[in-house]
């Protein structure tokens, strides 16, 4: 498989691919789930939440907090983690301007 070649596309659509890699696994969608309808910082509830073991769980919040979907604050020995309201806005402004995009045509005669 080739190499892709990111730069000749542009910074919109290179974000928009990564966000959409990021949101492509089960646990991370679960985990989001978990944090948004906690409406809280969570504090190491995530294993018996989600029912993966810790070092998985790690992971996916790792790529979470990399893409800066979630942020993460150190209290003591645990890490609490949080949905940053600001990307998460902007991943929806995104996203529906994305979909929002008018359709060549509007029936299924199309192709």
């Amino acid at each position: 498989m080739g190499i892709t070649k990111s730069e000749i596309f542009s910074d919109k659509q290179n974000e928009m691919a990564k966000i959409a890699k990021v949101l492509g696994h089960p646990a991370r969608i679960s985990i989001l789930e978990y944090l948004i309808k906690s409406s809280t910082c969570v504090c190491g509830d995530l294993v018996d939440e989600i029912g993966l073991a810790q070092p998985t769980i790690s992971q996916h919040l790792k790529e979470l907090k990399n893409a800066g979907i979630i942020k993460g604050t150190i209290e003591g020995t645990s890490v609490c983690y949080c949905i940053d309201i600001e990307k998460w806005k902007a991943i929806q402004s995104m996203l529906n301007l994305f979909f929002d995009q008018a359709l060549p045509c509007t029936d299924t005669d199309c192709c």
